[in-house]
């Protein structure tokens, strides 16, 4: 039987993510709902399964696991602290489009008392899931032995033996890339209808179908992301790193705006705000130099430095572009 093409299941799997989002907002979230809960009970159940494996010494194909593969192979900082601060853009890439919580506000039923406490969840889901489920993994199996060109969750369950359980976290692992596809789609849909009412040029994709959904706005960003999969195509060897880079420093740029938006608006408004940020105003900027950090780190690498420059380029372009089309008044 002759092996599809790769770009194929990405294409497939665009248009059907397309029409979730096509459909109705009760759909996506319906959607988001569930693929959000596989990936939560799995990688809740990775990490009770692994501190099992961890304190029993369970054996695996790299050696048994143990808290001590954390510290055994070269120590927390391996490859010394530049190597550390080099992970940053992968790291920073893993994060991208947390801030979506907020673009929910327009269309959350009661988002005064939803919105803070769903925020205030955030730093305790991400450490216990996410760091919770790395240190599980490189407990389990040494970062030595990971593989570059594969999931490391799959790796590890292969090392154990157990077939059936690696298909079953590749499926996750499908279901949360297609989450945060879909997450994309949305996001950037709602953004270009809000940006298309008050922009002339753009009062095309203004336009709501009969379950008031920007239907246009859906297949310009859907369009986008189609790039990916034709760079799928034509460079399946290095378009990971090529989108995770640009996709980096968009979202970079796009935080970076909103922490600048944040202070401004603190500056002129100090009474309003429903939800406080902590340690403002020192937060915001202490946020602001990390962020500018990951991008001056992201040219010390060559696999990142190029889709850098030219992700840095086209903001440029367009913020240029802006500035032609919207002058500001003297």
């Amino acid at each position: 039987m002759a092996k599809l093409p790769q770009w194929l299941p990405a294409l497939v799997a665009l248009v059907l993510l397309l029409a979730v989002n096509l459909s109705a907002v009760g759909s996506f979230g319906e959607f988001e709902f569930w693929f959000s809960m596989i990936k939560v009970v799995a990688i809740g159940a990775l990490i009770v399964i692994g501190a099992f494996m961890i304190f029993g010494h369970a054996p695996t194909t790299a050696g048994a696991a143990s808290l001590a593969n954390l510290t055994g192979h070269g120590g927390l900082f391996p490859k010394g602290l530049w190597g550390f601060m080099l992970s940053f853009q992968m790291v920073a890439f893993s994060f991208t489009s947390i801030e979506q919580v907020g673009l929910t506000a327009a269309e959350t039923h009661d988002p005064k008392r939803t919105l803070p406490r769903v925020l205030n969840s955030l730093p305790v889901l991400v450490i216990v899931l996410y760091v919770g489920a790395l240190i599980v993994l490189m407990s389990i199996f040494p970062w030595s032995k990971v593989a570059a060109n594969g999931s490391p969750f799959v790796q590890v369950f292969n090392s154990l033996h157990i077939p059936a359980a690696a298909s079953i976290v590749n499926f996750v692992v499908l279901t949360a890339a297609g989450s945060a596809c879909m997450a994309a789609i949305y996001s950037a849909g709602r953004l270009l209808f809000e940006l298309s009412i008050t922009r002339p040029r753009l009062h095309a994709l203004a336009k709501l179908s009969r379950r008031q959904v920007p239907v246009r706005s859906l297949l310009v960003s859907s369009g986008v992301i189609a790039v990916a999969v034709a760079l799928n195509a034509v460079l399946p060897a290095s378009v990971f790193t090529l989108v995770t880079s640009v996709a980096t420093v968009c979202f970079l740029f796009v935080w970076m705006m909103i922490i600048i938006a944040h202070l401004r608006y603190k500056k002129r408004h100090p009474e309003r705000g429903l939800f406080s940020a902590p340690l403002f105003p020192l937060g915001d900027w202490y946020v602001l130099v990390f962020l500018g950090f990951v991008f001056v780190v992201m040219f010390f690498s060559w696999d990142t430095a190029i889709a850098t420059a030219a992700a840095l380029a086209l903001l440029l372009a367009l913020s240029v572009l802006a500035q032609l089309q919207h002058p500001k008044k003297s």
